[in-house]
């Protein structure tokens, strides 16, 4: 077993819209920015209580640390049960049960008011605000976005870690091809180097996150993301400008994601050993390569 080399993330207390388009958003790389959310109302507010106070009987799917397996879709919820019972949940114990991809605009309209959208460079996709909620045993898989945004990540209530990996250390990180994950068998807490070697090669950029921390996620960088207790984050979107990333955005969501759907569900688990072994294939090629 081992450890990703990683260096911890740049942090900057303030950052001005020209300073954050020259230092990050045109070369694509990431920064924490601390106070980003000072003025915000959310900032004093948002907490587990807060939103607990207003979820009302609203119904949420959770989901658990155990991937998807067969014809089984990545989107099926572990179960469903209240939002107030849930976050009752997240204060009482550490679970690893998380709500992915709460919509605010749909769900909570309410909170929309406790937030502004930064002037910082980015067109955000106003459609689309979202929480997601975890406990202290939650795990998000690695993955890009299947829509290559470029985000802004904030997190409230509590402490996380997030470990960012560039579109360039792809070739190390076993993707599964017609997806946008890692192999799931991979423990990217204590990595075996000696089943999976090409990964002593990835690079990555480690970041705690605290509450009113903004993280900037440049377009299509892997993540992975620990829960160190329970808490909550929201993630605004920027599309892609660039033609080259938003062709590629369309591709991965109007024809690669239904390919790989329509694959699954006639295959099931015979598609996905097929492509986890392609995915090793590649990455030993690439140290073959690198030799």
């Amino acid at each position: 077993m081992g450890q990703f080399k990683t260096t911890p993330i740049t942090r900057v207390k303030n950052i001005s819209k020209a300073d954050f388009i020259k230092h990050y958003y045109k070369p694509q790389r990431p920064v924490l920015i601390e106070n980003l959310t000072s003025d915000w109302p959310a900032f004093k507010k948002w907490n587990l209580d807060y939103i607990q106070d207003r979820s009302g009987d609203q119904i949420v799917p959770l989901y658990n640390n155990k991937p998807a397996t067969g014809k089984q879709s990545v989107y099926e919820p572990f179960k469903k049960i209240k939002l107030y019972d849930y976050i009752e949940l997240l204060k009482t114990e550490p679970t690893d049960l998380r709500i992915f991809f709460y919509n605010i605009l749909d769900s909570m309209p309410e909170l929309l008011k406790d937030f502004k959208y930064p002037d910082i460079g980015l067109k955000f996709f106003k459609r689309l605000p979202a929480l997601f909620f975890g406990g202290g045993n939650s795990k998000v898989f690695m993955h890009y976005d299947i829509d290559l945004p470029d985000s802004m990540h904030f997190h409230f209530h509590g402490h996380k870690s997030v470990t960012l990996f560039s579109p360039e250390q792809s070739k190390y990180l076993y993707q599964v091809p017609f997806s946008i994950h890692n192999l799931d068998k991979i423990d990217m807490d204590e990595p075996d180097f000696d089943k999976y070697p090409a990964l002593q090669f990835a690079q990555g950029i480690h970041a705690e996150m605290k509450h009113g921390d903004a993280l900037y996620m440049p377009s299509g960088y892997w993540h992975y993301i620990k829960y160190l207790d329970g808490g909550f984050s929201m993630t605004l979107r920027a599309l892609p400008k660039r033609p080259k990333k938003f062709l590629t955005m369309m591709y991965n969501v109007f024809i690669m994601r239904h390919f790989d759907n329509g694959m699954r569900r006639f295959y099931g688990q015979k598609w996905l050993n097929y492509k986890e072994e392609l995915a090793v294939k590649k990455a030993d090629k690439t140290i073959r390569k690198n030799a």
